[in-house]
């Protein structure tokens, strides 16, 4: 950043200073303690758990309309999604606590979600769009115990909007920015008696920019490489009686991606992806509990045109039953078991292919809470996997309320991750004796608040052990010997009145071992990362917010080269400017959106470019 630039953010941050100043009025603070999560499966109070959960509330989500889920995830403390600022098309991986990509769930109103098509099944963060969510749980740390393979360094719950009322709600947005981009989203949600219902359609479209680095000295002029998607989001309640209720739903998305050959090679390759994702949940509520039931059917169609094209289909067929019962004011049961059928076809000119495989897993947990300052959750998972057999998982969690300002907490807990069908199956490198990669994760920390939660500060050290670790090796994927993983967290905030203001430092460092030798890269993870997000309702109408992240140095692999060379990638930073204006009784909001505001210029990955100053302004609305 040049001495302009910086002259530039430091005016933004007096003028911000200046309007907080004036707004800072006495106003009781949301006590976060207070709020429910739903994650754990057993819905609970945080201060009565020793999980490390960060929520992005409605709030936030509404003031989200500028950015994508990758962006929003990209400016959480422990999380790094590497391509979050590179061209709209470009994959979008999940780095959560320096663990590679894939080792984190995705849920979908706590249901998993995912994509056998793809090389590491992770769910794609590109196929939801922001403006269909109504909140999101984070939940740091091994989380198998309760949902099985995959869950390696965290979970993050997608919860959409679904809640009706009485009368007919109309929502959407509407807007443009740079790059050729404009969104658009309408929504209709209602209740009518026993039965509520919440439609939403989105439609994103951009220009975009190349895809690939244009190398120095190249006289050729890169083309753009544009997206279109349309996403269906539609959520349905019925209420059957006051004890058991039935909620179908149902998903589509289709996108269509231009893309380059590599890294510094421009081409007109275009990829097309549809999936569908479509169930229910049924619930029926006891005196002293309830029974839970979790279908979901996913259906992923990617198609590829390049020179190395191809057609993939993933399926995954998931059964979730779980009950939970209180056996008194302050223990709570969890039994359940799930069974998750996963597919996917690969399409040639010469033959189908079409894998398969079956995990079947039962688990239970025991939580204690309100036993004087102590809780405590101890939970166990078995899985059994039709091609590698048996394993567990356990997890145990306690915390203690010192006092109402001061809580301990820790976990230790047990991971895995079965090799994805790609692993056993794929066309390249399969190998059928793979091992499910396993996981030990050591967390420690306090977390403290003040003046009824206007003060807060939460400092959470975390260690990982892996073994087993699958790579691809000179023969094909293999189990690797050892990763070791750890680092901490420090998240402070401050509500005083219409000003808050949330920070977090996080730091990670690793390293591989397979045999005698040893590496401590962590291809694209950066050990420093740090943000701060400053907002205020200036006004009664007017809201402002600043956001900054710094991002440290890191390794990445220029695969353009062979042997591919590893290169130091310099240190950026991000700062992001958001206000909004109310009107029509904050029934309408315009709204604009500026991003990478002082135009820096960086690298997430070797051979591609990253998006220099950008912007998003519209208007969203609330009818009822």
């Amino acid at each position: 950043m040049n001495k302009k630039t910086k002259l530039i953010v430091a005016g933004l941050g007096l003028v911000q200073l200046a309007l907080l100043g004036n707004s800072a009025l006495a106003q009781d603070a949301k006590t976060l303690n207070e709020v429910v999560i739903s994650t754990t499966k057993n819905e609970q109070k945080q201060l009565q758990t020793g999980k490390v959960v960060t929520i992005i509330t409605s709030e936030e989500l509404a003031r989200s309309s500028g950015r994508n889920l990758a962006e929003l995830l990209n400016q959480q403390a422990g999380i790094t999604v590497v391509g979050a600022g590179s061209n709209a098309g470009k994959e979008k991986s999940l780095f959560f606590r320096g663990s590679a990509s894939a080792y984190a769930v995705i849920l979908i109103d706590g249901v998993l979600v995912t994509d056998p098509s793809g090389t590491g099944g992770a769910f794609d963060l590109r196929l939801l769009a922001i403006d269909q969510i109504e909140r999101i749980e984070i939940l740091r740390g091994g989380q198998s115990t309760i949902y099985g393979s995959d869950a390696v360094a965290g979970v993050v719950n997608i919860i959409t909007k679904k809640n009706g009322e009485k009368g007919n709600n109309v929502y959407g947005v509407a807007s443009a920015g740079s790059y050729g981009t404009y969104k658009g989203q309408i929504g209709l949600s209602s209740k009518v008696d026993a039965f509520t219902y919440n439609l939403s359609y989105s439609h994103f479209k951009t220009d975009g920019i190349s895809e690939a680095e244009n190398p120095a000295g190249n006289t050729q002029i890169f083309d753009k490489d544009g997206v279109k998607q349309d996403a269906l989001n539609a959520n349905f309640s019925i209420q059957v009686d006051k004890r058991f209720s039935i909620n179908p739903f149902a998903r589509y998305f289709e996108g269509k991606f231009d893309y380059d050959d590599n890294a510094f090679t421009d081409a007109k390759n275009t990829s097309t992806s549809k999936h569908f994702n479509g169930g229910l949940n049924a619930i029926y509520q006891l005196d002293k509990g309830k029974i839970t039931l979790n279908y979901s059917h996913e259906n992923t169609n990617r198609e590829y045109v390049s020179m190395y094209g191809g057609k993939y289909q993933g399926k995954m067929d998931l059964l979730d039953v779980f009950y939970n019962q209180n056996l008194g004011e302050k223990v709570n049961v969890l039994v359940g078991l799930d069974n998750r059928a996963t597919s996917v076809s690969y399409f040639s000119s010469s033959a189908v292919k079409e894998p398969s495989a079956n995990l079947f897993s039962t688990y239970a947990s025991v939580f204690l809470h309100d036993l004087s300052i102590f809780n405590l959750e101890v939970g166990g998972r078995y899985n059994k996997h039709n091609k590698y057999g048996e394993n567990y998982t356990y997890a145990v969690t306690p915390s203690i309320n010192i006092i109402k300002e001061v809580k301990l907490f820790g976990t230790v807990s047990s991971a895995f991750r079965a090799p994805t069908l790609d692993m056993l199956f794929g066309q390249y490198g399969a190998n059928l004796n793979l091992k499910p990669e396993k996981a030990l994760t050591y967390e420690a920390g306090a977390g403290f608040n003040f003046l009824n939660e206007k003060i807060n500060l939460r400092v959470v050290g975390f260690k990982r052990d892996m073994e087993d670790a699958i790579i691809y090796g000179a023969t094909g994927y293999i189990n690797q010997d050892q990763q070791k993983d750890k680092g901490f967290e420090i998240e402070p905030g401050v509500k005083f009145g219409k000003f808050s203001l949330n920070g977090y430092y996080a730091y990670v460092e690793g390293k591989q071992i397979t045999g005698t030798k040893v590496s401590d890269i962590l291809l694209r993870r950066p050990k420093n990362t740090y943000g701060i997000n400053a907002g205020v309702q200036a006004t009664d109408n007017l809201y402002v917010s600043a956001n900054y992240k710094f991002t440290g140095e890191r390794t990445d692999s220029d695969f353009s080269t062979y042997p591919s060379v590893n290169k130091v990638l310099d240190s950026y930073q991000l700062f992001n400017f958001y206000a909004e204006y109310a009107l029509a009784k904050k029934r309408v909001k315009i709204f604009a959106d500026l991003k990478n505001l002082t135009d820096e210029k960086y690298t997430e990955i070797i051979g591609y470019r990253t998006m220099g100053f950008n912007m998003n302004a519209g208007v969203s609305f609330n009818f009822k």
